[in-house]
């Protein structure tokens, strides 16, 4: 088995790279934090590896782990679930996981069509209208929960964390509404290992371009 350091790639802002480096960072794991730049408007960086480092779908974020070569982030996120046993402690826990993983992924497609619209403005009056519920529905599956599926981290959390913390920044004041979404937050980011890592790297880019720019 290898022993050299798994390797994450991606763009360097937050976006679909951080749920898979905040998981690696709360697991302990010693990673290079590979991260392309986009100042010059094409990601020119990552285009001269894109097709040569042996990826079957060659994309961003990627993972190289010893001989494990993975693009996509659940993918990579159930991967390294497996390794370090974060991918829930029994039948129910699982499915409830599956379930929230495909709604979070809903909710970020519709957040981000929202951010990029060409019409920001106005198709941002309809989102923050829907919001409320579609939070509600989070806020009711979590309810009392230490985490999102039970007592104990799991991958989930990293990529319902990333959304919240999307939506915190978007919409305060649609997220203040639910305590228990806060809480959640508040909890996973303190975290020792996970908050270690987070404070060392600082405030950190969402996006480089778009309506939506902030960093957290």
């Amino acid at each position: 088995m290898s022993t050299s350091k798994p390797i994450v790639g991606y763009w360097d802002f937050r976006g679909l790279g951080q749920p898979v480096r905040s998981l690696l960072a709360y697991a302990g794991v010693d990673f290079t934090d590979k991260r392309y730049s986009r100042a010059d408007g094409k990601g020119q960086e990552w285009l001269n590896e894109k097709f040569n480092l042996g990826f079957d779908f060659p994309n961003l974020p990627y993972l190289i782990d010893g001989n494990v070569k993975l693009t996509q982030t659940l993918a990579i996120l159930r991967y390294l679930a497996r390794k370090y046993k974060l991918d829930g402690a029994n039948e129910a826990e699982k499915n409830a996981i599956a379930v929230l993983e495909q709604q979070v992924t809903d909710l970020n497609v519709a957040l981000f069509k929202t951010i990029f619209d060409p019409n920001f403005e106005t198709v941002k009056v309809e989102y923050l209208k829907n919001l409320p519920d579609s939070l509600k529905q989070i806020s009711n599956f979590i309810g009392s929960k230490q985490f999102s599926v039970g007592p104990n981290v799991t991958y989930v959390d990293f990529w319902l964390y990333e959304y919240l913390i999307k939506v915190k920044l978007f919409a305060p004041e649609a997220f203040n509404q639910f305590p228990n979404l806060g809480a959640f937050v508040t909890r996973l980011e303190t975290q020792p290992k996970l908050a270690a890592w987070l404070k060392k790297q600082g405030p950190q880019k969402f996006v480089g371009f778009g309506p939506f720019q902030a960093e957290y």
